[in-house]
């Protein structure tokens, strides 16, 4: 055992006394500014909707809601902005944590498997029918709560790599509180593509997918008709709407015991979209996500 002497001691506790105070002030100092943050982010995601007032009160999905989808490059992203209707409080509980993010992307057609860790999720995806778990493309998403508090919530998953060469995933929500009994919520869906799968989306949308649409109208047919987006922006169109459909329907009916109801809100509620997002019968959805959730 050895022991400071006495002007050594005496040198070292002024330093101990200035050093505490320091850390207290940069911890206090480190929440202030999150709190900043999360004030700053609340206020720009309220300013957002704001400037879409008119979007969202008049368009055709038939509920408040602005989709948007941008390329640039090799990057793809979908964007939605919508008033949900559950309080802030019931959006913010149902977008917390890994379990709830399995239950919300397992009503997706080409989710057939999510297990929830502790910091992130396994998944499998594969094609839009009933598929051994063994014959889908497995992948991991790692979740991260950016911000959590009374007036804003953030959250987000990101995997690095994906099916077909895809890379660089990423599914990011954001809400607020609009009202009593509403609130807001922006969800994005973004990826990136190289060489491997340019090659395998053109080879999609010159096939089986050809016909398929986005929702964004580019213009009118000889009848008046509008004409949507198509190729890879409509892909992408398609799967932002089906993430955003299964978010919207798992905040209406959390509870484990709601599996059923949540399964026949999402496939009603895409069969609402049948020229974009009609790609099986009820019954052949219900009987494989009732297995596929099982897992």
């Amino acid at each position: 055992m050895t022991f400071d002497h006495p002007r050594t001691a005496a040198r070292r506790r002024p330093a101990n006394r200035v050093l505490k105070p320091t850390l207290a002030l940069c911890a206090a100092l480190a929440l202030a500014l999150a709190g900043a943050a999360r004030a700053q982010d609340a206020a720009a995601l309220h300013a957002k909707f704001d400037s879409l007032q008119d979007r969202l009160a008049h368009n055709a999905y038939g509920r408040p809601l602005v989709l948007q989808s941008t390329q640039t490059g090799d990057h793809l992203e979908g964007e939605v902005y919508a008033r949900v209707d559950q309080p802030y409080a019931a959006l913010q509980k149902a977008l917390k944590g890994t379990d709830n993010w399995c239950g919300i992307l397992i009503l997706h057609l080409n989710v057939k498997m999510c297990h929830a860790q502790p910091a992130g999720l396994d998944m499998a995806l594969g094609r839009k029918y009933d598929q051994p778990v063994d014959d889908a493309y497995k992948l991991h998403f790692d979740y991260k709560a950016v911000a959590d508090g009374p007036d804003y919530l953030r959250a987000e998953l990101t995997s690095a790599d994906g099916p077909l060469g895809t890379k660089d995933y990423r599914i990011a929500v954001e809400a607020a509180p609009l009202d009593p009994g509403h609130a807001m919520l922006h969800m994005s869906y973004a990826y990136g593509f190289g060489f491997t799968a340019r090659v395998a989306m053109n080879t999609y949308l010159s096939t089986v997918g050809a016909q398929k649409v986005g929702f964004s109208v580019t213009g009118k047919d000889a009848d008046g008709n509008p004409e949507y987006v198509g190729g890879v922006r409509g892909l992408v169109e398609r799967n932002t709407m089906r993430y955003y459909l299964a978010i919207d329907d798992y905040a209406a009916a959390p509870a484990q015991s709601q599996l059923e109801q949540r399964l026949n809100a999402w496939f009603d509620a895409t069969d609402r979209y049948p020229r974009q997002l009609h790609e099986m019968e009820k019954a052949d959805y219900l009987a494989m996500k009732r297995i596929e959730a099982k897992r």
